[in-house]
């Protein structure tokens, strides 16, 4: 077996990925890892998170570091504020939005690594410019084992309804 180098990463020299609502900063890759995880920030816009949906091939958990968000797990909607933990293995339906008028911001690490590809060719297709073509948007989700249950929707104002709701559903 071969054995993984350390290595040191500076979060400010990593260039940010941008993808809806979202930018991230991939400071572990799958092959920093020898493939175990990946390990990124992500910077979330006011309103903006992903749509409700589940990984096939993966596990991931996230820390909340700034912010909040309201966090769907399943059945279950809570308000999530720094230090909050969650842990979402895959073919566990999920989702997270940024519930204040500035950006949040969280951690995620994902298993096994490799998820930040994802990300990359979301912003690789975004780059075009115009609204997203849900076709591709599929394809790409469907190719990284991410199973979208909510059409995916710009970042929404916090406390619009369009946006998931004013947080009523927080602590079901």
């Amino acid at each position: 077996m071969t054995a993984i180098p350390g290595k040191i990463i500076m979060r400010d020299a990593v260039d940010p990925v941008r993808w809806v609502g979202e930018q991230g900063r991939f400071l572990l890759r799958a092959e920093d890892t020898g493939g175990l995880l990946s390990f990124f920030e992500v910077t979330t816009a006011p309103g903006g998170g992903p749509p409700l949906h589940m990984h096939t091939d993966h596990d991931e958990a996230l820390l909340v570091l700034d912010g909040a968000y309201e966090v769907r797990l399943d059945d279950r909607t809570v308000e999530a504020t720094p230090g909050t933990v969650v842990f979402s293995p895959r073919n566990v339906a999920h989702r997270f939005r940024n519930v204040l008028e500035t950006p949040s911001r969280l951690m995620i690490v994902a298993t096994p690594g490799g998820h930040e590809t994802f990300f990359e060719d979301l912003e690789k297709a975004l780059a075009a410019g115009g609204p997203p073509d849900p076709a591709v948007m599929a394809a790409i989700a469907t190719r990284h084992g991410v199973v979208g249950l909510e059409p995916m929707r710009p970042p929404q104002p916090a406390g619009s309804a369009a946006g998931g709701g004013n947080g009523s559903a927080v602590g079901r």
